[in-house]
């Protein structure tokens, strides 16, 4: 390459750079953010759960989660999906159909008790850039078809005791 061509290049990629930290949100990829390996979730009504984040298998989808919950985007929002087999949050209009669509990120890992998905559309090139749920029994059906970006490590009995309607007080990551 040149250096005319690499200087070109250059400045390209500090343009890009400079454009995916500011967090837009009209950007269709999530901002960089520090490493992200854990979250927990605390309710409004006490109690908490964690989970660990798998960034090395979803890389946008932990870092968009992360990036949200860091910004607050999921205090007072409520667990609108609450099923013998999951519950499902994160939703800003609290009704299961809002959020942004963004490109799905497929992996395979399983969907074992416990794991935690991003919701999609009937569209399975789209998923939700917010809507979260965690499995509570295995639920291998899913396998392939969301995106699988954690899985629970404490607080099954708190995920067992979630009710429609509940809130997120915070989520912390870590």
């Amino acid at each position: 390459m040149n250096r005319r061509g690499f200087l070109l290049a250059a400045a390209a990629s500090a343009v890009a750079a400079a454009c995916g930290s500011t967090g837009a949100s009209g950007s269709s990829a999530p901002p960089t953010s520090a490493t992200a390996n854990k979250a927990t979730v605390e309710l409004a009504k006490g109690g908490s759960f964690t989970f660990t984040l798998r960034p090395d298998k979803a890389p946008q989808t932990v870092a968009r989660f992360a990036q949200k919950a860091r910004s607050g985007f999921y205090q007072g929002l409520t667990f609108h999906r609450v099923e013998n087999w999951v519950v499902q949050g994160g939703d800003p209009t609290g009704s299961g159909s809002g959020g942004n669509q963004v490109p799905s990120e497929y992996n395979d890992l399983p969907f074992v008790a416990g794991a935690v998905g991003i919701a999609r559309s009937n569209n399975p090139a789209q998923m939700n850039d917010s809507q979260f749920f965690i499995v509570k029994i295995d639920s291998h059906h899913l396998d392939g078809m969301y995106a699988n970006f954690g899985l629970l490590t404490s607080g099954m009995d708190v995920i067992q005791g979630i009710r429609i309607g509940d809130k997120i007080k915070t989520i912390k990551i870590e």
